[in-house]
């Protein structure tokens, strides 16, 4: 019987010091009474870290320890001595006339959303891939917008992390890029994936201690974009990050800091197989969905990959048996880090208006290096802007992907995927910054849609626009995802999204799909990346017929053709990480975990 304040009837004490212990349900919670050491103590019967019923628990010396994982928990308080369980509720206890009274709904510490951010800085700081699940669901579920958890897992990362701005980051700001196109689930799915990259990104690295700005914001923009290449290109990250720090501190332009970063991140070809460059443009874009004050810091983490980047123009691909770097010193002016014959051109196209010609697609995925230059370098004399030439050639690069033949080796997906995303973060940085330093990035991307050739050698089979077969786009969809769930559908992916487009398919459904397809999965580094800048792609060419009226139907579906090949390339694979998201959705939804365990209390 309830009574008039929040205290509800339970057991005889009597009955309690007899027992030990007790389990009774109030208001559909299991709470488990004790009596330990002359004491009564009420807790959730649930253990917190994966819901045993801790009636079947250990009491000693005031600790009382679960059966499962032995996880340890203080009796009085309900605090854990182990950081993966979390803290165990407590109730409050009167005894009554030999009843023993428990208030089932105490007021909490902590509000949901402020206990789920203290459990995701754990998750992230323990590596703890459970907590990590349960934290970035339960924070969104408490109504949490994504930008706040987000933004945790950036300052983390950029603080902990010593080697700068890395796979976990980026995979951090993909999510973050595609979560609008994703089912509600699949979002959960998408902030547990970049935030537990994150914290496997920094298990055991050293912190960063970060370099201040210079006590100065008077010098003027062109001598600090001056200073912060020459160190970038002697390799001193410590004058590189007080440079860029000291930009960021005198207030200048988003556009401004990325002519700084991607100036740096093009004066040598294709740093680092593209990953440089990407890297600094996901950092722009991660910027996007957080606060002003997380930019010195996300950008001073790009200091460390760029000052011990790989240079191409140090490979022998590059050099032989065509010496590319060679090519691009004609156009750029001397060397691979000078402008001035890019400006010329630029000077040159100046108020001229450029359109593509009929067979420039055809020239970029040639095999005539020196026509590719050319080609670029009329270009630019044309009039061709940045961002122009940059949505060419990443939709060369995207070509590459969906021809990729298959009797190639297994790793090669990885080459053109590696261009991809590089085309594909030029193209999006040209649209931040009209930086004359980007122009080397596309004739860079370019150059790199060249050396992939004998990928597409045979080219596979790529579905173009055709008929209506009449079947339901939906149906459709549940076939990819089941090509995704068998080895060898590569091929047969990139046919079933052709299908969905000829018959009327929403680009939005097609997409959600894919994401799901790919949240489902131990999905890799390049698998997130790929869908990330083909969902990007896609974007971008409808953004372009929305603009200018033109038909672009097969440019328009293959960055969709293509990731869902690479995906078919890649899956299916354990689905460690589903079982784990969904072991957490089960847990904060406070369904039972432990088969034959009484979680509920009933």
């Amino acid at each position: 019987m309830a009574t008039s304040d929040e205290f509800r009837e339970t057991v005889s004490l009597e009955g309690l010091e007899e027992s030990g212990r007790e389990l009774v349900a109030l208001d559909g919670i299991p709470i488990v009474l004790f009596h330990h050491e002359g004491e009564i103590r009420a807790v959730n019967n649930r253990c917190p870290h994966m819901g045993f019923p801790l009636v079947e628990g250990t009491v000693e010396d005031g600790l009382l320890t679960c059966h499962w994982h032995h996880a340890r928990f203080e009796l009085a308080c309900g605090d854990t001595f182990d950081p993966w369980a979390d803290d165990l509720p407590t109730y409050p206890v009167e005894v009554r006339d030999g009843t023993v009274y428990v208030n089932p709904n105490p007021p909490r510490d902590l509000p949901p959303e402020e206990h789920w951010a203290d459990r995701l800085e754990t998750g992230l700081e323990e590596n703890l891939r459970l907590v990590v699940a349960k934290a970035t669901i339960g924070t969104l579920d408490a109504g949490v917008d994504y930008r706040e958890p987000t933004a945790q897992a950036l300052e983390f990362g950029t603080q902990f992390r010593e080697s700068g701005w890395g796979p976990g980051l980026t995979i951090l700001g993909c999510m973050a890029n595609v979560i609008d196109d994703l089912e509600p689930r699949d979002r959960k799915r998408a902030l547990y994936t970049g935030v537990r990259h994150v914290a496997d990104d920094c298990a055991g690295q050293p912190p960063d201690f970060h370099q201040p700005s210079l006590s100065t914001e008077d010098v003027p923009f062109d001598r600090l974009k001056s200073w912060f290449r020459d160190c970038v290109e002697l390799r001193d990250p410590d004058g590189a990050e007080r440079c860029l720090r000291t930009a960021v501190a005198a207030g200048h332009s988003e556009a401004e800091l990325a002519e700084l970063v991607f100036a740096a991140a093009t004066d040598h070809p294709y740093l680092s197989t593209g990953h440089v460059l990407d890297f600094a443009n996901t950092a722009f874009e991660t910027l996007e969905h957080v606060d002003s004050e997380h930019t010195a810091d996300a950008l001073a983490s790009l200091v460390q990959p760029l000052v011990t980047a790989d240079r191409s123009d140090e490979r022998s691909s590059w050099r032989q048996p065509v010496d590319l770097v060679a090519l691009l010193e004609d156009v750029y002016g001397g060397s691979v880090t000078e402008t001035s014959g890019l400006e010329d051109l630029a000077s040159e196209g100046k108020g001229k208006s450029w359109s593509p010609p009929a067979e420039f697609q055809e020239t970029l995925l040639g095999d005539d290096p020196e026509a590719i230059v050319d080609a670029l370098a009329d270009a630019v004399r044309e009039g061709a802007t940045t961002e122009d030439l940059a949505a060419e050639v990443a939709a060369a690069a995207t070509t590459r992907v969906a021809q990729f033949g298959t009797g190639n080796e297994f790793g090669d997906w990885n080459t053109v995927h590696h261009t991809f995303t590089y085309a594909n973060a030029v193209h999006v940085s040209t649209r931040r910054t009209d930086a004359i330093e980007l122009y080397r990035g596309v004739f860079d991307a370019a150059l790199s849609v060249y050396l992939d050739r004998f990928l597409n050698t045979p080219p596979a089979p790529m579905p173009e626009p055709g008929d209506d077969t009449g079947r339901e786009p939906d149906a459709i969809r549940e076939d990819l995802l089941e090509t995704f769930d068998a080895e060898g559908g590569v091929n047969e992916a990139a046919r079933l999204v052709g299908e969905f487009f000829d018959c009327g398919g929403d680009p939005a459904a097609l997409k959600r799909t894919l994401g799901h397809g790919l949240l489902r999965e131990d999905a890799g580094f390049h698998t997130l990346q790929n869908l990330e800048a083909a969902f990007r792609q896609f974007d971008l060419v409808d953004e372009r017929e929305d603009s200018e009226g033109v038909a672009l139907e097969q440019r328009r579906r293959r960055p969709l053709i293509a990731t869902a090949r690479y995906m078919a390339a890649h899956f299916p694979t354990r689905r460690e990480a589903e079982q784990t998201f969904s072991i957490a959705t089960r847990l904060n939804r406070g369904e039972t975990v432990h088969e034959n365990g009484s979680g509920s209390g009933e």
